[in-house]
């Protein structure tokens, strides 16, 4: 009997683990897209998204207009624009950005395109070690509202302080994007800190939306 009650025991606390640990991320991320807030930093980082043939996609497009937004307002004076090419590609996603942020205005050298990643944990780790190389230590990440807990943990268990500048409209804004995004980079977070790369390799290959890193 005791014996029976014990299992039952480890049974349910199991399942309540089960529960409130994706409920505690989920909340996190919920949290973080609506109240992040950009500090003065090193560097601005744009995470990157799909590209065609060098024209950013929409989800792209609005990312580099809120990194253009935060330039302005000299929260940085570098921008980095990260993201390696699908097969095929006659560009890359780094490319593609810093040739849109050239066209609006941004000067040659305030721009680093690290052309690598193709997902965020490999993004991250590529423009952090570029940064570190120039004694860089903090940075503002842009990217969509729900993607900014996983893009700052990440960059923060690689010794960067970081924060970030949420994109405020489009289709990945937190007023166009619903549960299905939140559950996606939940799902994603919970994969990159049990796994790592290979959790995102998973996740990649079960919810494959390059639009959403």
């Amino acid at each position: 009997m005791f014996l029976f009650r014990l299992i039952r025991r480890v049974i349910s606390f199991i399942l309540l683990l089960i529960i409130v640990i994706p409920l505690y991320v989920a909340g996190n991320i919920w949290y973080s897209a609506r109240n992040a807030e950009p500090i003065k930093s090193d560097l601005i980082l744009v995470m990157g998204a799909a590209q065609f043939d060098g024209r950013p996609s929409d989800i792209l497009k609005q990312r580099l207009e809120q990194a253009l937004s935060t330039y302005k307002l000299g929260l940085a004076p570098v921008i980095y624009t990260v993201g390696a090419g699908a097969p095929g590609d006659r560009t890359t996603e780094a490319a593609a950005s810093r040739n849109w942020l050239i066209q609006n205005g941004v000067a040659k050298n305030k721009i680093l395109a690290v052309a690598k990643g193709r997902d965020t944990l490999s993004s991250t780790e590529s423009y952090v070690a570029e940064a570190k190389k120039r004694g860089y230590a903090s940075v503002v990440i842009v990217t969509d509202p729900y993607h900014c807990y996983r893009a700052m943990s990440m960059a923060k268990d690689l010794g960067f302080l970081a924060s970030c500048s949420p994109v405020k409209s489009g289709a990945a804004s937190v007023e166009n994007s619903g549960l299905k995004y939140l559950s996606r980079e939940t799902g994603a977070y919970l994969a990159y800190k049990t796994l790592g790369q290979l959790g995102i390799n998973l996740s990649d290959r079960l919810m494959p939306i390059r639009e959403y890193p």
